[in-house]
């Protein structure tokens, strides 16, 4: 039951205390013009969600208003007498708690600042932005950090920001999780038979396939639109996955010895390399996972899922197998600035240590102490 409402004689009647508040609300919103701004005075005024009973009868108090909450809140049609059912608005049988005039205005505020936040997000990096959530539910929120001249982003989650309880990730590598998410999603619609005319603009392909991502401490999820628009005729929409799997390793946090951090006097590896070797790194990941698991069944039918040479997937297959290590090193961008992504994927022992070894062993790669 919505707040501003309670259910008497079986019959859904305007509960009068919490229509004032739902005025409130909505005035509010109106004068703020921010969800944020909004919730935080709410907390002050002592305006509270609506108390509930849980299965046993046991009562639950109301608690503060979180952003999302209050945003659905906020465009419900509820509280003007109305009810939507599968996408379509009906007259409802209950009676209005909220003028119509001021409900529409809270819409056009909403509305705009919607347009605002989707323009500044166009001309952003962060191209998960909005559709990334810890494993209990927080959104994680784009962020990043100036070391030696050279920007490193991040996605935080809101419980660390709100000091609330954390989650298993409360932060990560934005080059990370992103080349994870691509490399998958672009390697699900290819054997899907709906990658044929694929976005080559990152953005643009997640906003077209992904409507949540969910990032735990060994495993990424990413939830599909539930149209496929470049589907085949001949399969069915519902043959395609609406979820996708993603194996992840969380990196390695080295301390005392091992890959340490580039002095400032030495030039980091360039942005546009690191998210290449990163990016190979989780393509040979997901190809070695579809081998296992039988989605694939040997390295040619991969290279012509990829479009790309046998041979080419052979050397970057043992790209599956490096230390994380020199993955953490990657993502924190410590790695040697002339490290490539043939020199890291030809020759590459088996054991860990050894790779560790051959990558601080030249002479040209500074800022890397021996293991």
């Amino acid at each position: 039951m919505p707040l501003g409402y309670a259910a008497v004689d079986k019959k859904i009647v305007p509960a009068p205390a919490e229509a004032a508040a739902v005025r409130t609300i909505f005035a509010r919103y109106l004068k703020l013009g921010s969800v944020r701004a909004l919730a935080q005075d709410l907390a002050r005024r002592g305006i509270r969600s609506k108390p509930r009973r849980q299965l046993n009868g046991r009562p639950i108090n109301g608690g503060r208003f979180g952003v999302g909450a209050l945003a659905y809140l906020l465009k419900n049609r509820f509280y003007i007498g109305e009810v939507v059912y599968r996408g379509e608005v009906h007259r409802g049988e209950h009676e209005a708690i909220l003028d119509p005039t001021l409900f529409e205005a809270v819409q056009v505020k909403l509305a705009g600042r919607a347009r605002a936040r989707r323009s500044r997000l166009g001309g952003s990096p962060a191209v998960l932005s909005g559709r990334l959530f810890d494993d209990r539910g927080n959104r994680m929120s784009p962020t990043h950090t100036n070391k030696g001249g050279t920007r490193y982003r991040y996605y935080v989650s809101q419980a660390v920001l709100q000091k609330k309880p954390q989650a298993s990730v409360g932060r990560v590598p934005a080059a990370e999780v992103e080349t994870l998410v691509l490399a998958a999603l672009r390697n699900h619609l290819k054997a899907s038979g709906a990658g044929k005319q694929l976005p080559d603009n990152d953005r643009d392909l997640i906003a077209r396939h992904v409507e949540r991502v969910t990032l735990t401490a060994n495993q990424i999820e990413l939830r599909l639109h539930q149209v496929v628009e470049e589907a085949p005729p001949k399969l069915d929409a519902e043959t395609i996955a609406k979820t996708i799997a993603i194996p992840r390793t969380s990196p390695v946090q080295v301390a005392a010895k091992g890959i340490i951090h580039v002095p400032a006097h030495n030039t980091p590896m360039k942005p546009g390399r690191r998210d290449a070797l990163l990016l190979a790194i989780a393509k040979a990941c997901q190809w070695m996972d579809d081998l296992v698991h039988g989605r694939a069944a040997s390295f040619t039918m991969i290279a012509h899922r990829e479009e790309k040479t046998e041979r080419h997937i052979r050397l970057l297959a043992s790209l599956a197998f490096v230390s994380p290590r020199i993955v953490s090193a990657l993502l924190e961008g410590t790695a040697p600035a002339d490290l490539t992504l043939t020199r890291l994927a030809r020759a590459l022992p088996h054991s860990w240590a050894e790779q560790e070894r051959r990558v601080g062993a030249s002479g040209k790669c500074r800022g890397v102490a021996p293991f």
